[in-house]
């Protein structure tokens, strides 16, 4: 069974946005909500001063807060390694938006529960990748199977030594990044 995961690699993102909006057609969500962002950031001093654009999303956490603080069970790990939310399970609570210290969840007004990224689970199953990878044009995220040694991800993982956003929180997330 695989155990799915992503990099992605800053030193190529140019802030399109391609991902959010392959991202909200993929699961029919409204303009202003997705399960990616892009959060800029500015680095250096002048005259070397450069901007980096960081793509966020659920880290798919292997010890994820959110499932430990879910009431009712909704939120789990697929068999692959997924962070799941079962939305007939979900009540709307928000505990697991205040846990995830990503802060990448977002509410479904219409159907009052919280939902989040599930690397388009649909389309993985079926031998395709995510919506967000294959529409990058610059090829940002490499998506794959974790512990198969010779996938993509885990060698451009291995390569670049690319690590998660925030080792220190402990979470064990399953997002890999290449900064500059």
């Amino acid at each position: 069974m695989p155990r799915y995961g992503m990099a992605i690699d800053t030193t190529k993102c140019v802030g399109c946005h391609s991902c959010r909006v392959a991202c909200q057609n993929q699961q029919g969500l409204p303009y202003n909500q997705s399960f990616n962002w892009i959060k800029e950031r500015e680095r250096g001093k002048f005259p070397s001063f450069a901007k980096e654009f960081v793509p966020l999303q659920c880290n798919q956490c292997e010890d994820a807060p959110c499932q430990r603080v879910c009431p009712t069970g909704a939120v789990y790990t697929s068999p692959e390694g997924i962070v799941m939310v079962n939305k007939d399970r979900c009540v709307g609570c928000k505990y697991c938006m205040e846990a995830c210290p990503y802060k990448v969840r977002i509410v479904d007004h219409h159907a009052g529960i919280v939902v989040k990224c599930w690397f388009c689970e649909d389309l993985v199953k079926n031998g395709g990748e995510p919506a967000c990878v294959t529409t990058c044009p610059t090829q940002v995220r490499i998506f794959g199977d974790l512990d198969d040694p010779s996938s993509k991800v885990s060698k451009f993982i291995a390569a670049h030594r690319a690590e998660p956003l925030r080792p220190d929180l402990n979470t064990r997330p399953k997002i890999f990044y290449k900064r500059s």
